[in-house]
């Protein structure tokens, strides 16, 4: 417990300085230049590459930063390309998918069994129950009716999603660039 306490404390104390900010806005930047590249399947399903910017925000800078990072990142990109009208629980959502991807990833190796497990816990807490309760809230429709087809569709991209991260990330950690972020964004190491 003590160890998930520190991960929190050190995210947070990353939260104040000026280049985890600066990083931040660079990954921010990055996630909304993919987001004009997802392809939208259906009323309620997308396919894009801008979270594997915010999920790199989560591994480097931890649950705290993450959280924050997703919050805002999900208000930004309502403001930047409104889709459907805003609802706090989806932005609620990004900050508890941050906090869930950096507890599990903060200062911890990269693995596939690790990001998988992440994403588990992403996928039945925020995709398959809230999401889907707030879409229903929405829509009117059936919780039930929309949970059908979003289990499939996250079966379906939950290794495919995973295995692109530590593609992503791995080869991000092997060529230094990783290791450079970290230690720019370093404050007690």
């Amino acid at each position: 417990m003590k160890k998930l306490a520190t991960l929190f404390t050190d995210s947070y104390r990353e939260l104040f300085r000026v280049r985890t900010i600066t990083l931040c806005a660079m990954f921010g930047a990055l996630s909304i230049v993919l987001g004009y590249f997802t392809i939208r399947v259906g009323d309620y399903f997308n396919l894009g590459f801008a979270g594997l910017a915010n999920e790199l925000v989560h591994f480097i800078f931890g649950p705290v930063v993450g959280g924050v990072f997703g919050g805002v990142m999900d208000i930004l990109k309502y403001i930047i390309n409104p889709s459907g009208a805003f609802f706090f629980g989806f932005t609620f959502n990004a900050i508890l998918a941050g906090v869930i991807y950096g507890a599990f990833w903060y200062k911890r190796p990269l693995s596939f069994a690790r990001v998988m497990a992440a994403r588990l816990v992403v996928i039945v807490v925020c995709n398959l129950l809230l999401n889907t309760l707030w879409l229903s809230m929405l829509s009117g429709k059936g919780f039930l009716v929309l949970l059908g087809p979003r289990v499939l569709k996250n079966l379906i991209m939950w290794p495919v999603d995973s295995l692109v991260f530590v593609m992503v990330a791995g080869a991000l950690e092997r060529s230094g660039v990783l290791k450079e972020l970290r230690k720019a964004a370093d404050f007690v190491r």
